[in-house]
């Protein structure tokens, strides 16, 4: 499969929507946009915490995240020409500020989400293959980095239910 090229020069600040899907940049990396877009997740969830600091409302602002993530995802892609372009990341960060929010205190918990959401973002496990081959507009892009944030949050039980019973 070929790689879908760059956006041309001025396309993130061409439209509202272009911003946020290509997480503010983060998504024009030349190298894994999607690892880029969840590293900047990552980096921004502490501001995102202080913004939000009661988890219901993070998790209100997560909803209304993905609502705003499905529309722009699916302008951004249909501008592109590609439903998800590399370059959109907003369905990686907004699924793994989820993640971060349910994961156990800790920096070593927080890498282990880091790794593990990336592992499952990119095998695409059932139903997160269905959603990235079949449902091309801005759901199926969302769907399948909250599927893999699924996934990701039942490893981590697993993981410390497991350093609990050692």
């Amino acid at each position: 499969m070929a790689k879908a090229p760059a956006p041309p020069a001025g396309f993130l600040l061409s439209h509202p929507a272009h911003l946020i899907a290509c997480g503010f940049g983060s998504g024009l990396s030349p190298l894994a946009p999607g690892t880029a877009g969840t590293l900047f997740a990552w980096l921004t969830y502490p501001l995102l915490r202080l913004l939000f600091p009661a988890d219901a409302a993070c998790a209100v602002f997560l909803l209304l995240a993905f609502v705003l993530g499905v529309t722009t995802c699916h302008i951004t892609g249909r501008n592109l020409g590609v439903v998800d372009h590399g370059s959109i990341v907003w369905d990686e960060i907004v699924p793994f500020w989820a993640v971060l929010m349910m994961t156990p205190t800790g920096v070593l918990w927080q890498l282990a989400a880091f790794l593990w959401f990336r592992f499952y973002d990119i095998a695409k496990p059932p139903p997160a293959r269905h959603f990235d081959e079949r449902v091309k507009n801005g759901l199926g892009v969302m769907m399948d980095d909250v599927i893999a944030a699924g996934y990701t949050l039942f490893t981590l039980a697993l993981f410390k239910r497991l350093v609990e019973t050692l």
